[in-house]
């Protein structure tokens, strides 16, 4: 990732157990954390939602709706942003004091490749119950999403996914039943 040290621009900057980069020459440290993510499988009366790509990595592969957890953002708070930001839909506060139900299903981790940088992620998956939740209601702008689609458990095909972390939450889920 760096070639040159940030702080005094030496080239003897080293990664280390990946995920500490050092520089021997000014004590540089920096530790490439690994980063939150939130995605929601939402059951709605058509099937579950799946997002088609639209930019790699996975460009034309099934995903959840979700996303990256930005710095300020609890779980929760991020996947509501997500859901509003990639099909238009605000499913309202999410657990808590009077929010929308939605558990946890299972957490995984992830690479999630980059312009060529791998970054570790710990992907959460979520539940949300959304019967009263049709097509009619989204809205896809332009940008990671190519399109929705509705599909149910047993039309899934596995491999049309496009990262595993999301078949192993799939796979958790459906042994739940919800």
């Amino acid at each position: 990732m760096f070639r040159y040290c940030p702080a005094c621009a030496s080239e003897r900057i080293v990664f280390e157990r990946c995920r500490v980069f050092r520089c021997p020459d000014c004590g540089f440290t920096y530790y490439h954390n690994t980063a939150a993510a939130a995605a929601c499988i939402v059951k709605t009366a058509a099937g579950l939602v799946f997002l088609v790509r639209a930019k790699d990595p996975g460009k034309g592969r099934l995903d959840l709706p979700g996303g990256f957890v930005d710095p300020g953002e609890g779980a929760m708070e991020g996947l509501r942003r997500e859901l509003i930001e990639e099909i238009g839909w605000d499913p309202g506060p999410l657990s808590g004091a009077g929010g929308r139900p939605c558990p946890l299903v299972a957490s995984f981790p992830n690479q999630y490749p980059y312009k060529n940088i791998p970054y570790n992620t710990c992907d959460l998956f979520f539940f949300l119950d959304a019967p009263e939740l049709t097509g009619d209601q989204l809205t896809i702008e332009a940008g990671e999403v190519d399109r929705v689609r509705f599909i149910r458990p047993g039309d899934l095909d596995m491999e049309e996914l496009a990262f595993g972390s999301v078949k192993r939450a799939l796979r958790a889920y459906l042994d739940l039943d919800l």
